[in-house]
């Protein structure tokens, strides 16, 4: 894989991380609703003017062009496994945004991860 195609796949990974940590702190800032009728308005009009919501949105627009364009140069079956880079950024970037936890078990999956990152990167 050459330097360009790695480049545009972590930077798609890394975009799409950051829009699910953007969602999150968008959804953070509404709050807890509930799934009724009456709510789709008064929360539907929150969300719609939440700034992280919106930078959350932009960064998966970026990230699909981006994605296309490595798709172009990378197989899919090499490039789509590299989407699990995602969990590992977003594991260790919510425990420090959110607080969330890193447990051992977690700790285990992302070495799973990263083996398997690796050996499908060099397939």
């Amino acid at each position: 894989m050459s330097l360009v195609a790695f480049s545009l796949i972590l930077a798609g990974v890394l975009l799409n991380a950051a829009a699910q940590l953007l969602l999150k702190a968008g959804t953070n800032a509404v709050g807890h609703f509930g799934f009724q009728l009456e709510n789709v308005v008064p929360v539907g009009l929150k969300l719609v003017f939440e700034p992280h919501i919106f930078g959350g949105l932009c960064c998966y627009v970026v990230s699909v062009a981006i994605w296309i364009m490595a798709l172009s140069r990378v197989p899919v079956s090499i490039a789509y496994p590299m989407l699990s880079i995602g969990y590992i950024v977003n594991a260790f970037a919510a425990a420090y945004l959110f607080g969330e936890s890193v447990t051992v078990h977690k700790l285990v999956g992302i070495g799973f991860i990263v083996v398997g990152v690796y050996l499908v990167a060099r397939s």
